[in-house]
């Protein structure tokens, strides 16, 4: 897809789209929405589009522009979701750190936005842990963040809320992971973890096969709050 805004890297030897809603008036706040492994997809932008009707400025970044840019999939396609793969297998997390915190920049810079939060689904769960662990955003949530029982020894640079939704029957992270999750961060005063009992990975999907609502409303639901509690 096309986006409207570009914002430049850290270094400044390059520049990425996103894609912006706005709210009507003033924001109240940021949020940068962090994709999953099918781009900034319809999905991704609806989720956009509701935090713009909250009041908060939202901001989702191409984060495959490297490789892909403007690339968007459908997780309901199979041939699609192997291409997901593939691309989830070249991409650089520790890169995909530093871009989103040139949008941090960029927001509070360019768009006269002091307090930023981050959402962030699968792979952009992960990145949503590491923005709390790495930078100075003022509040995070992941769902479904995959690998972060491999990072807990970045937890104790934890300085602003997070809060992590783990559906339970999870097929990318299985019980051994999610219970390393909680030992190593339920003792931690500003994170907060949920478990969805029975629910699997994707449950909170805009649209399509994976979405379960009862479970995603309930998920979006804490979500609203814990931004109104640390972004308001």
């Amino acid at each position: 897809m096309e986006f409207a805004e570009t914002i430049a890297t850290l270094e400044g030897d390059a520049s990425f789209g996103a894609y912006v809603a706005r709210p009507a008036g003033s924001p109240k706040a940021a949020i940068i929405v962090i994709q999953e492994i099918f781009g900034v997809n319809a999905g991704i932008r609806d989720k956009c589009d509701r935090l713009a009707g909250d009041g908060y400025l939202a901001v989702a970044p191409d984060l495959f522009f490297r490789f892909e840019p403007g690339i968007e999939l459908d997780p309901d396609v199979e041939a699609q979701m192997q291409e997901a793969f593939g691309y989830f297998g070249k991409f650089d997390f520790d890169q995909a750190v530093k871009d989103l915190e040139a949008t941090i920049h960029w927001i509070r810079l360019e768009q006269g936005v002091a307090k930023v939060g981050c959402v962030g689904y699968c792979a952009g769960g992960r990145l949503a842990y590491l923005m709390a662990t790495r930078t100075d955003i003022d509040a995070s949530v992941g769902y479904y963040g995959v690998m972060i029982d491999q990072m807990l020894n970045e937890s104790h640079a934890i300085a602003n809320p997070l809060m992590l939704h783990i559906p339970t029957a999870d097929g990318f992270v299985g019980p051994d992971a999610q219970k390393a999750m909680h030992e190593g961060l339920d003792p931690h005063p500003k994170v907060t973890l949920h478990d969805y009992e029975g629910l699997d990975h994707g449950f909170a999907t805009q649209f399509g096969k994976r979405r379960d609502e009862e479970g995603a409303q309930l998920a979006d639901k804490r979500t609203a709050e814990f931004f109104a509690a640390h972004l308001d």
